[in-house]
């Protein structure tokens, strides 16, 4: 439940605390979310300025820094690993700051690409005519060794501080992974793009299982689990989504995927389910009306009729929401249902 400021004033209006406690209440419960994130303006400049400081170095380096590849470019990047170290320690320790800590380890661990790609050009490793940037451009298996170290840097910084952000390059990093291992496992280097639409679904369900069981061993104490969930859904929705069906079952098919997204979305409480199964939702129904249906008077009709009703569908579910959502726990198993109660407290 999100309590608001409002909400401690109307019960010291009404009696049920004093003003005092209300004030006190909110500062503590202010304090306590501090490190959790959430859409305040901190955190909004937290996330925003690491993100910046990651992509400045990773997605966004210039032509220029491959004039310096090899050592030079080696010992930038270990240079910038251990500010982002030293960061971390500052406010982990000193400001008892947990989120722009997470923010710095993962600033850190994200300079290992370019480390081991300057040190791959430094012994002659990385035979062509390749840049640090088009690590993140192109699928190419010769980026394998980079994205193994990057994972092992990732398991050991999480190992030492348990920082939720950490998951962010380990999810990243593990979409990179499969995209350039399975051209090379199936000796397909060439653009094999059924393939590669198929890997996708297969890795993005893959991750959103292993999102799920981190989601319950972790109890939500941290959320250890975003990361993975959107990276897992991205990736299975984007390859499903892509994936060309000449029947009109198989585009069903994919319609009632999306359905059931949303369904896991709304029992997990997790909007990334939600956003891209919306999308999907909304694709099926304008496929619908641009192909089988473009010469009817009626389909708009209907379809606004349906959408209405399942706005009163959502009116009743609310008016009848403590005994349905009961009902549907007893259908669950125990570890399940745990989680499903943990998300909507």
């Amino acid at each position: 439940m999100d309590i608001k400021r409002d909400s401690l004033t109307k019960a010291a209006e009404a009696g049920v605390i004093t003003p005092v406690q209300a004030n006190a209440l909110w500062v503590f419960l202010t304090d306590a979310g501090a490190d959790t994130p959430a859409f305040r303006p901190a955190h909004i400049l937290y996330y925003l300025g690491g993100l910046i400081a990651i992509g400045a170095l990773s997605f966004f380096v210039t032509v220029a820094w491959d004039m310096w590849v090899g050592w030079p470019m080696f010992v930038l990047a270990v240079g910038f690993a251990v500010l982002g170290v030293a960061l971390t320690h500052f406010f982990l320790y000193r400001k008892r700051l947990q989120i722009p800590a997470g923010i710095m380890i993962t600033f850190a661990v994200a300079m290992t690409p370019l480390a081991v790609y300057s040190l791959q050009h430094a012994f002659g490793w990385l035979a062509g005519d390749y840049r640090s940037v088009d690590f993140h451009r192109y699928i190419d298996w010769r980026w394998i060794l980079m994205e193994l170290a990057t994972l092992a840097a990732a398991a050991i910084a999480f190992w030492r501080y348990r920082m939720p952000f950490l998951l962010f390059p380990t999810a990243v990093v593990l979409w990179y992974l499969q995209m350039d291992m399975v051209p090379f496992i199936f000796n397909d280097l060439d653009s094999n793009w059924e393939l590669r639409k198929l890997n996708s679904v297969v890795f993005g369900l893959v991750m959103m299982l292993l999102a799920f069981w981190v989601d319950v061993r972790s109890a939500r104490r941290k959320d250890y689990a975003f990361w993975l969930y959107l990276f897992g859904v991205l990736t299975f929705w984007s390859g499903l989504t892509l994936m060309h069906s000449g029947s009109e079952f198989g585009k069903f098919l994919y319609f009632c995927i999306n359905v059931g997204m949303l369904v896991v979305g709304g029992l997990l409480s997790r909007r990334v389910f939600a956003i891209f199964a919306a999308f999907g939702i909304l694709g099926y129904f304008g496929y619908l009306s641009q192909k089988l249906f473009a010469d009817s008077l009626l389909f708009p009709v209907v379809l606004a009729a349906l959408g209405i009703g399942i706005v009163f569908l959502g009116a009743q579910w609310q008016r009848h929401e403590h005994a349905l959502n009961a009902r549907i726990l007893t259908m669950l198993p125990g570890p399940v249902r745990d989680l499903v109660e943990r998300a909507h407290q």
